[in-house]
């Protein structure tokens, strides 16, 4: 039974979303989770593909009624995993794979049994700072707020169920894509099966 989700966590600029995208290209098995925000549409974005939309008083609206399984308010707005969003991708018969902070990766895991968490780490602090130097995209100081921050991220590392060091991203990809087989594979999830053949006879 296909009735986990895949949550994938990582450091800023471990790779997590180069990962998570090629996983989507190459592995029909998972459907990305489209995460639901508050805040305006920005040009190019598309509803249902970037984010959902909703006004901020129907956000908050929905944390009440406990229609997320795990949101956050940043810099004013708010973005969160919608329980409707990982039923659309069950109902399709795919896995949900969501990308996730390590905190909504936690608060996740405390509320469902059903989630397997994924930790995308760099092969070194050294290396994820000159990853993020040859972005070219941040200042010094959001440099160092990011190496700090992994530090912190790093720490959390008991949380996970699995842990995936990202120095070749192809081997990245392929060591998940085992996770989830292996997922798959395990007892609980099979012995429905089982119980079928033993309950017929055959």
């Amino acid at each position: 039974m296909n009735d986990f989700m895949l949550i994938v966590s990582a450091p800023s600029g471990a790779g997590k979303t180069s990962i998570i995208r090629r996983l989507l290209e190459t592995d029909d098995r998972i459907g990305f989770s489209v995460s639901t925000t508050s805040r305006p549409k920005r040009e190019g974005e598309q509803e249902g593909d970037s984010y959902y939309y909703e006004k901020p008083e129907k956000f908050v609206e929905m944390i009440e009624k406990d229609e997320f399984y795990e949101w956050a308010s940043v810099h004013g707005n708010y973005y969160g995993t919608s329980k409707k969003e990982i039923d659309r991708i069950k109902k399709d018969g795919k896995i949900p794979i969501l990308d996730v902070d390590v905190q909504g990766a936690g608060t996740i895991k405390g509320k469902t049994g059903s989630s397997v968490l994924v930790f995308v780490i760099p092969p070194s602090l050294g290396i994820l700072e000159k990853r993020l130097r040859s972005r070219g995209t941040e200042t010094e100081a959001e440099i160092s707020l990011r190496l700090k921050n992994a530090r912190i991220e790093l720490a959390e590392y008991l949380k996970y169920d699995y842990i995936v060091i990202n120095e070749i991203i192809d081997e990245a990809v392929a060591q998940i894509k085992s996770i989830i087989t292996a997922e798959l594979s395990k007892t609980a999830r099979t012995s429905g099966k089982i119980k079928i053949m033993l309950e017929g006879g055959r």
